[in-house]
């Protein structure tokens, strides 16, 4: 069985209290289904962790209206570490995540009123289409887009994951990695300059490469329709060094700490990684259980070390109090879920905020 990309699964983003951050996101911006929380130990990412296993608390939360969700890690260990040096767009590794929007003008009224702190106006993209950019109160970035893609209608106005800006070193061996390993096949737009909608972002000022791309239609299974298409824009800054954003820190700092796709055919995965010159950095071998959620994980970086996870989800849970969850091992990869199982996932949402711990 080859592999199939169903799609982003999630955005990890490193933190330093993991349910204030969700209480942010689930108010702000739609991110009400908690699909898991767990707190256990993180072993096996040691080639990222200086060598130790690492205590951590996992929050899964999914945003119903289409796309990927967040994965919002904290250490309970260690205090996590900031970025040396503020993040400016061309930063090597993730420099902002996208969230799709079908209606552009409602979320941002929506984030006006609650106060949010926007980096530009909204403004048409090349291809004609609204966006705008702000950050949470962590002073990470992100990126609101107009997309059509609906998989089940919500009255917040923003949807999940759809994509990554990432800063980049060398433009033409970043698009090869994320055409052949990762099907980003379509260039939208390729062009150079001094970009208007960039002034309100930290070092936006610069001249830059922006390559936007995106996949072709293909087969998905499991959550596919649920997650949808996405697309990476990767940004070269040409009049400046670009810092290198976990220098001299680890995954699990405070920020964007990787982009996961949700996977099936992970054998094939690490085969193909191998031949293209990214080999797997991290393999659980077999299956992880963070309790209420399992599958089979690993790592490869891209050719600025920015962290790709692929996950392949084996078990999720769709009633826990009656112990009914999804084994997806015993179904057709290449099938997605009916949507009235995905949708059953609704019986997770957050009716309320977390009580917040002193840590």
């Amino acid at each position: 069985m080859k592999t199939t990309i169903n799609g982003i699964q999630q955005m990890g983003i490193g933190v330093a209290n993991a349910r204030e951050v969700f209480n942010w996101y689930y108010k702000t911006l739609g991110f009400d289904i908690l699909v898991f929380e767990d707190e256990s130990t993180a072993a096996l990412m040691l080639p990222y962790t200086d060598g130790l296993p690492r205590e951590r608390l996992a929050l899964l939360a999914l945003n119903m209206i289409g796309g990927g969700g967040l994965e919002i890690w904290q250490y309970t260990d260690r205090i996590p570490q900031p970025p040396i040096n503020e993040i400016s767009v061309g930063d090597l590794g993730v420099n902002l995540m996208k969230l799709r929007s079908p209606a552009i003008p409602q979320i941002h009224s929506k984030l006006a009123s609650a106060q949010a702190s926007f980096l530009s106006d909204v403004a048409t993209l090349g291809e004609g289409k609204s966006h705008f950019f702000l950050t949470d109160p962590w002073n990470n970035h992100i990126q609101i887009v107009e997309d059509d893609y609906l998989f089940s209608p919500g009255k917040n106005g923003s949807g999940g994951v759809m994509g990554a800006m990432i800063g980049v070193s060398d433009m033409e061996a970043s698009i090869r990695f994320y055409k052949e390993l990762l099907g980003y096949d379509q260039v939208i737009y390729d062009k150079t300059g001094i970009f208007q909608d960039f002034r309100g972002l930290p070092g936006g000022d610069h001249s830059f490469r922006r390559v936007l791309l995106r996949h072709s239609p293909r087969p998905i299974g499991g959550f596919g329709e649920l997650l949808g298409p996405s697309e990476m824009e990767l940004v070269q800054v040409l009049d400046r060094k670009p810092n290198k954003i976990f220098e001299k820190r680890l995954w699990g700092d405070l920020g964007y700490i990787h982009l996961c796709f949700d996977i099936s055919g992970m054998d094939y995965l690490r085969e193909e990684c191998k031949a293209l010159g990214h080999p797997f950095t991290v393999d659980s071998s077999d299956s992880f259980d963070m309790g209420e959620a399992a599958g089979h994980f690993s790592y490869v970086e891209d050719p600025d070390g920015m962290l790709i996870e692929f996950v392949e989800t084996h078990k999720v849970p769709i009633l826990k109090k009656l112990g009914i969850y999804i084994n997806l091992k015993k179904r057709n990869p290449h099938k997605p879920l009916p949507k009235w199982i995905v949708k059953a996932m609704q019986v997770h949402r957050v009716k309320g905020e977390f009580n917040i711990p002193n840590r």
